[in-house]
């Protein structure tokens, strides 16, 4: 069973078209890309899938419901969304954060388990922010609340996994720990992933099956090496984008 489906998803911004007629499954242990250029409507797409957002036409099922007709509670027992920028209001500490990843499994007035609080300790080294815990998330470099923001996904233990853009702020080491992790994660665990992307090689290196979007509201899904061929890249950016042959693979860069 798809764990998210789209059935004949219609998305639109004003008069721009986004996506038309949208079929997509997601299975357990895919991890997708979704590529395209700026503007072109990767974040809408993906606030669309979390529910977020109405789409203009269309259905989107969450393991084999439609969202529509599911609590903000139960959505988010199975869905983890990593936005692209993350506003915090108040004032909490490395580890408070990364807990509130456990609230969609809490009752009211209920307090953290020693479990909940060890989930958390072990996302925060996994994304080698342990020794912060203690530290108010105001004194976090851009980079460090960036990886906050994916160990408190990994607290939550979704089965899939909406990801905006989750290597910004992050030095290249750390974007390939990073995807590494959560890659690992979704091969280990049977969860799912689609994340907006803008490296095409980060996507060639780390994903199963790719989104590639483009401004007429085209879209190429399917198998990463299928979708990411030269002309179809060419035509969704505007501009040649060629694949160069490598020992470890295929490198895509601008002509």
């Amino acid at each position: 069973m798809a764990v998210l489906r789209t059935r004949e998803l219609q998305v639109s911004i004003g008069s721009k078209s986004v996506c038309q007629s949208l079929n997509l499954s997601v299975e357990d242990r895919q991890i997708w890309a979704i590529l395209g250029c700026n503007g072109v409507g990767k974040t809408t797409l993906l606030h669309t899938l979390a529910g977020l957002r109405s789409a203009d036409n269309g259905t989107v099922e969450l393991m084999g419901k439609p969202m529509t007709t599911m609590r903000p509670r139960q959505i988010a027992r199975y869905l983890g969304v990593l936005f692209q920028e993350q506003i915090e209001p108040f004032p909490a500490s490395v580890l408070e954060t990364a807990l509130i990843g456990r609230h969609p499994f809490l009752g009211a007035w209920q307090w953290e388990s020693e479990q909940d609080i060890a989930m958390a300790e072990r996302a925060l080294a996994d994304v080698e922010l342990v020794e912060l815990c203690h530290r108010s998330i105001d004194s976090l470099s851009g980079g460090e609340k960036q990886r906050l923001k994916v160990a408190t996904l990994l607290t939550q233990e979704p089965g899939v996994m909406l990801l905006d853009e989750p290597t910004n702020h992050l030095d290249p080491s750390y974007q390939i720990k990073i995807l590494e992790l959560l890659t690992n994660r979704v091969k280990d665990s049977g969860s799912a992933i689609l994340m907006v992307l803008h490296d095409i090689n980060l996507a060639a290196r780390f994903c199963s099956h790719c989104l590639l979007m483009s401004e007429s509201g085209d879209i190429q899904a399917g198998v990463i090496d299928e979708v990411l061929q030269s002309a179809h890249l060419s035509k969704a950016y505007g501009w040649p984008i060629i694949g160069h042959k490598t020992e470890t693979g295929v490198f895509f860069a601008p002509k």
